[in-house]
């Protein structure tokens, strides 16, 4: 029988060891949750959910990590500076300690602590609205002198900066090889993963029918949908174009034979901060510099989209490296990636349950920074889905009628 989802909204009063724990604890395990989509939102949520005692299947339409998913690619960053949202903050901080669990006991490590170089002009209010929140959780920063900055990293040109701030927790993490390690250790557990793609979710105030590809019904009592730009065609009603998916560059350049300014631990990840929102992470795995804008580009098409790199885009991103990295001006292009981000119109998530499938819950709408948080928005989702809890404001889907706040970058 499915359990009923108000039996867990009276575990706030429970202790462990009572009776009524105890059936809790039974119901979580009569649970059948399936998750699609096992990017960083969807695989982490699966595996919160497992370790809950859930039964959970994690789908996706081209494996964990894939080349098409918003969480391909080799790397991204992982910082706590986030402007004045506190809560992006908070779940950043989370999220730092959960990868350095995972760090300590998988023996597979993924984050990478290199510290983030904030590069400002005068306009630093992106940085400094978060630093109170980073004082509050011990999170360790240092506001530097563009002078000073120079001569602790020579190799960087701080021409037309005004303001500094290095962030010492932050750092980089391994982007795909973390989602297919997090989908080996839900199958590890207990967990189910297959292969297959949704072709149609249908309900109209019920249960949902939820349709894959071979044309068989998936069947579970919750599901979660965390399945990035594709979302807006599996609910073009509710999503439709508040997730819109755009083309995103990435270029790695190569750095002088023998030359090790530009790899950790000499070389930060940067973020600069101008007239562009331009960011770089040092010598990631071995492939190279590598650099990206992140300028929202035009709209993509996720599945068939043509994924070559424009030779207008790198010119721009050489003339930038050119000036602030001199070094680097005539490095080779080693490799460059088309990714795409899966913007809301906001730039908030999207973390909510249907609004007429009430055993659907949608995640999405990284928007470029989602990745990052993967590990604290898996945990919140998990419990939400386990405790039918409300969601929060900032990333219910009722803000989105007519919201163009401004976007987080």
């Amino acid at each position: 029988m499915k359990p009923s989802r108000r039996d867990f909204l009276r575990s706030s009063i429970m202790l462990p060891g009572s009776a009524a724990f105890a059936a809790q604890r039974r119901a979580v395990r009569s649970l059948r949750v399936a998750v699609v989509g096992a990017g960083a939102f969807g695989g982490w949520t699966a595996l919160h959910l497992r370790r809950a005692g859930a039964n959970v299947t994690l789908l996706d339409a081209w494996g964990p990590g894939n080349s098409r998913a918003s969480s391909g690619g080799e790397t991204r960053v992982i910082r706590t500076i986030y402007g004045p949202t506190r809560q992006y903050v908070e779940m950043a901080a989370r999220s730092l300690t959960l990868w350095r669990e995972w760090d300590r006991a998988a023996g597979e490590p993924f984050y990478r602590r290199t510290g983030v170089l904030w590069m400002t002009g005068a306009d630093d209010s992106y940085v400094r609205q978060s630093l109170p929140f980073l004082r509050d959780l011990r999170l360790e920063y240092e506001e530097i002198e563009p002078a000073a900055a120079a001569r602790r990293w020579p190799q960087i040109a701080f021409d037309g900066v005004a303001k500094v701030c290095f962030e010492h927790e932050a750092g980089y993490l391994a982007a795909r090889h973390a989602c297919d390690a997090v989908a080996r250790e839900l199958v590890r557990i207990g967990g189910v993963y297959r292969q297959a793609a949704v072709a149609a979710v249908r309900g109209d105030g019920g249960h949902p029918d939820v349709r894959l590809g071979d044309g068989t019904s998936l069947q579970a009592d919750r599901f979660v949908f965390a399945c990035g730009p594709w979302l807006g065609r599996l609910f073009p009603d509710v999503i439709g174009a508040h997730v819109r998916p755009t083309r995103q560059e990435v270029f790695y350049l190569g750095a002088p034979a023998g030359d090790d300014r530009f790899v950790d631990p000499r070389m930060p990840v940067w973020v600069d901060i101008g007239e562009r929102f331009i960011y770089g992470i040092p010598g990631n795995l071995h492939r190279g510099f590598k650099v990206a804008d992140d300028t929202r580009g035009p709209d993509f098409d996720p599945t068939d989209g043509d994924r070559n790199p424009s030779p207008d885009l790198e010119r721009e991103m050489r003339a930038f490296v050119s000036r602030r990295f001199p070094a680097l001006q005539d490095a080779p292009l080693l490799g460059a990636e088309v990714c795409q981000y899966e913007n809301s119109p906001d730039g908030h998530f999207i973390i909510d349950r249907h609004p007429s499938m009430p055993d659907v819950w949608i995640a999405g709408g990284g928007s470029g920074h989602g990745f990052k948080m993967g590990p604290a928005l898996g945990e919140r989702l998990a419990r939400q889905v386990r405790e039918d809890a409300s969601p929060d404001p900032l990333f219910a889907l009722a803000r989105l009628g007519g919201t163009q706040g401004r976007r987080l970058p």
